[in-house]
């Protein structure tokens, strides 16, 4: 019985400085803040997305510039106020250089080592080294992958007897995501479209959409971080992992063997194994898109690290889950917003009809870079419906926040401490985007984006720990919905929301898929 009792004991005082103590730290700090009990409930209980339910904290305290609050039961501060959020992500940026993460090289040997999850000097060493390969003239060298394998994705619906064809374009959306990273990163011809059992895909759904089990140790690893390491248990299953080594191995063998020369992500990470890798000296190139965040001092430093397979297998894995169901978001956000509103398809379905004739069917690199409609699209998009809902950085010294206003108190954030900072509040904030719930591309006009605060945009982050693949999401979308409305109207059907129910998963989408119609153009 007393070891029965010890160990209830034991539980009780553990329970105690997991959950109770630290939900009263930023009340002992004195510093504004919302309930931690009342915080956890409002995720765990509603019915509302992560989005939602953070742009609903942002707006409740219009008057802070920063305040406290937690993820799960770990203290985290909010900061609203954009010049602190500049100081924290670009001048200071030291005292915050890692990700709120809980991947780790013991229990996830792989994926522990991707680029998003590493920390301190070694991210500095990664990212200076991964860099060159995600420079506009690299993605130049990708787009024809890129455009083979949307024109793919658009015959293979032209060629279908039905005029109107409906779908559930989270679906489809999904296999050219799929297609394109398989394409670009990877070396491989997949056409999902043709043949959903191939195993790139099937592996590649498994990690987009993980069981419930691996839901359960995510949700573990990010409220017990230390137990679950202890654990020594890997997030996903072996097999998935073996899949993606033996791929890009045998890959690697086959290329250095036969001397074979693609421009794709596995030649530029060979490259930079064999330290062959270099930034190039671009000082006038034109850019992806206005979204397009740019490479800082750390990126464009030269570092030395030896890339191992395990490595190259990391940062080939990575690529394919950041930009696997983020950037098919993003664009079936984007062909749900041209179906109910005709006036900005019709707008942008003609800038596309003027450059596909100008260039006889065939679009280059510079000329989809052109396309300035387009642009202000996405860039509204990105707005509306950011990747994620805000950015979590650590701080990773001591850091003194001073106090600017009579209602503030200066103040230290302690190492180990979780910065928030609200994406999707500021972009949805009237006084820096008026009418933040009218999707309005005329923000992004050449005219109007001079209006636009500085620091106030950032779908891809801000500062050196930014995205670094924002050019290659950015021309994925642009190179589809280009291929689709030239050959297609995309419109509504009987199973479309509007407006749509957002899910509350963590990446932004839609609960109930997003069901449109692809209507053919017969005067083509």
């Amino acid at each position: 019985m007393s070891s029965i009792l010890l160990a209830i004991l034991i539980l009780m005082i553990l329970f105690y400085l997991k959950f109770i103590r630290p939900a009263d730290y930023w009340r002992k700090r004195r510093v504004f803040h919302v309930s931690a009990v009342r915080n956890f409930l409002k995720v765990v209980l509603s019915r509302k997305s992560l989005f939602e339910i953070s742009l609903d904290s942002y707006r409740d305290y219009p008057d802070r510039r920063f305040y406290g609050s937690y993820q799960l039961f770990a203290p985290s501060l909010v900061v609203r106020d954009l010049d602190l959020i500049k100081q924290i992500t670009i001048k200071d940026f030291d005292y915050f250089t890692d990700h709120f993460t809980f991947f780790n090289e013991k229990t996830d040997p792989i994926l522990g080592q991707n680029l998003f999850e590493l920390k301190g000097e070694k991210w500095k060493d990664m990212r200076s080294t991964l860099s060159p390969a995600f420079t506009s003239s690299k993605m130049k060298g990708m787009f024809p992958f890129i455009q083979e394998t949307a024109e793919k994705f658009t015959n293979h619906f032209y060629n279908l007897p039905e005029d109107v064809i409906d779908m559930d374009i989270k679906i489809e959306f999904s296999k050219f995501s799929n297609d394109v990273i398989a394409t670009c990163a990877f070396g491989i011809e997949c056409d999902t479209l043709k043949n959903e059992d191939n195993d790139f895909f099937a592996m590649g759904h498994q990690v987009a959409n993980p069981t419930i089990r691996t839901r359960f140790k995510l949700f573990l690893g990010m409220l017990l971080p230390k137990l679950y390491q202890s654990l020594n248990v890997p997030i996903f299953p072996q097999n998935i992992i073996s899949f993606f080594q033996n791929l890009v191995k045998s890959n690697m063998d086959y290329r250095e063997k036969h001397k074979v020369f693609r421009p794709d992500m596995i030649h530029l990470l060979m490259e930079a194994k064999y330290g062959q890798l270099k930034h190039d000296n671009e000082t006038s190139e034109q850019d992806t898109g206005y979204a397009t965040v740019q490479e800082s001092y750390i990126g464009k430093s030269i570092r030395k690290i030896k890339l191992t397979d395990d490595l190259i297998t990391a940062q080939a894995l990575v690529f394919f889950i950041a930009g696997f169901d983020t950037t098919s978001n993003v664009m079936c956000f984007l062909a749900h917003q041209l179906a109910i509103d005709e006036e900005v398809q019709n707008k942008l379905q003609a800038e596309v009809d003027e450059v596909m004739s100008r260039c006889n069917g065939i679009i280059s690199y510079e000329e989809i870079l052109n396309m300035k409609y387009l642009d202000q699209v996405i860039s509204e998009v990105l707005r509306r419906y950011p990747p994620g809902y805000a950015l979590l950085r650590v701080c990773v010294e001591n850091y003194k926040i001073e106090a600017f206003k009579r209602s503030e108190k200066s103040f230290v954030l302690e190492k180990g401490t979780i910065v928030n900072l609200p994406i999707v509040g500021i972009h949805m904030d009237p006084i820096l985007f008026p009418d933040p719930e009218k999707f309005d591309p005329e923000r992004f006009s050449e005219e109007n984006k001079r209006k636009i605060v500085p620091g106030s945009f950032m779908p891809f982050g801000s500062g050196p720990r930014n995205c670094i693949g924002s050019r290659f999401a950015l021309l994925e979308s642009k190179a589809l919905i280009v291929s689709i409305l030239s050959k297609f109207t995309i419109v509504p059907n009987k199973k479309t929301k509007v407006p749509l129910r957002l899910s509350k998963q963590i990446v932004l989408t839609s609960k109930d898929g997003f069901w449109l119609s692809f209507k053919k153009r017969r005067h083509l």
